[in-house]
């Protein structure tokens, strides 16, 4: 796609999602809730399409609050057994990328400070890309020790204990290596330079060790510094215009006052059409939003509060069993 289409659809969509929708505050519905955090919904139709979603907010400075994660291993549960499981959290969401095949996180995931699921950093090519393999640095939010978050473009080593990331977008690296090693990664890295978003980020290696207690990965990085910055080319993640596809979306981020945002849209059905990744990261924005990730969708899309669902899932209304959850649990 030309850079001059990718503007023309760009700037549509946006001027279709320019006026802010209307939230409706549902406190009520989800208590027993801390002062510190709310529950709203909205059903106002957007592009002229129905809506149905809803978020929570919750303050990532009160201390009585605990953000965290969970995930099996090699097979996946509802996000309601996760409630169950973790003794009834305030809040449990679906987050990575998953593979259907071995039930395993394509997506880092940190819990206590410890890595509990990697990145699937490496891809096989297909077709006229047969005997290549791809490597990409999809985005994740972390959460630290003092209880800020933060969301970067993250590479995982199996070998180490901690998460690397970079501040700036990094583009995949697509070559005939199986395995590279770190050295390798950060040679490759430091010469790569990628178009985003009509800007120039030079992918500098500017990966550091990423000091965080609770992380999940997910894909593409939606808002950088207030803008709406989406890395969906840099990070390989949806092929085609998939991106401006209209689903059930969950997405997580922060705002410049030190609220945690969770996001989940409704959609495949004829009462919400779900929503483009440019709808989802305007809407994150015009909540307060400086920092957002986009984050596994579709049928996998589920906000629990207190046991109850928010947004009826795409899959007959039915959970989908998901590997991994973040969390928020009440000390």
């Amino acid at each position: 796609m030309t850079k001059i289409v990718l503007f023309i659809i760009l700037n549509y969509f946006l001027q279709a999602v320019n006026a802010q929708v209307k939230w409706i505050n549902l406190d009520s519905l989800y208590q027993p809730l801390p002062s510190s955090m709310h529950v709203f919904k909205s059903t106002d139709s957007l592009d002229g399409k129905p809506n149905v979603m809803y978020y929570a907010i919750a303050d990532l400075k009160d201390k009585n609050l605990k953000f965290t994660t969970d995930t099996t291993y090699r097979r996946r549960i509802t996000p309601f057994l996760f409630y169950q499981k973790n003794n009834q959290p305030l809040l449990v969401v679906n987050c990575s990328f998953f593979s259907f095949a071995t039930n395993q996180n394509l997506n880092v995931v940190l819990k206590g400070g410890k890595i509990v699921s990697y990145n699937e950093e490496t891809i096989a090519g297909r077709g006229k890309d047969t005997l290549t393999y791809f490597h990409s640095f999809f985005g994740a939010l972390g959460i630290s020790k003092k209880r800020n978050a933060d969301i970067g473009w993250v590479y995982s080593d199996s070998s180490k204990n901690f998460l690397y990331a970079s501040q700036l977008p990094v583009n995949f690296i697509h070559d005939s290596i199986n395995n590279p090693s770190w050295d390798y990664i950060k040679k490759m890295t430091s010469i790569v330079s990628g178009d985003y978003s009509g800007k120039h980020f030079l992918s500098s290696s500017s990966f550091k060790k990423w000091k965080m207690q609770t992380a999940v990965g997910g894909g593409p990085v939606l808002l950088q510094n207030g803008e709406i910055e989406i890395s969906n080319n840099e990070e390989r993640k949806f092929a085609g215009n998939q991106e401006f596809n209209h689903e059930p979306r969950t997405a997580i981020g922060y705002t410049r006052d030190n609220k945690l945002v969770i996001l989940v849209c409704e959609g495949r059905s004829k009462t919400a059409a779900g929503l483009t990744l440019i709808q989802l990261a305007q809407i994150l924005k015009d909540v307060g939003c400086v920092e957002a990730l986009n984050l596994d969708g579709g049928g996998s899309s589920c906000m629990l509060i207190n046991g109850k669902e928010t947004n009826t899932p795409s899959g007959k209304g039915i959970q989908r069993p998901v590997p991994s959850v973040f969390l928020i649990e009440k000390k």
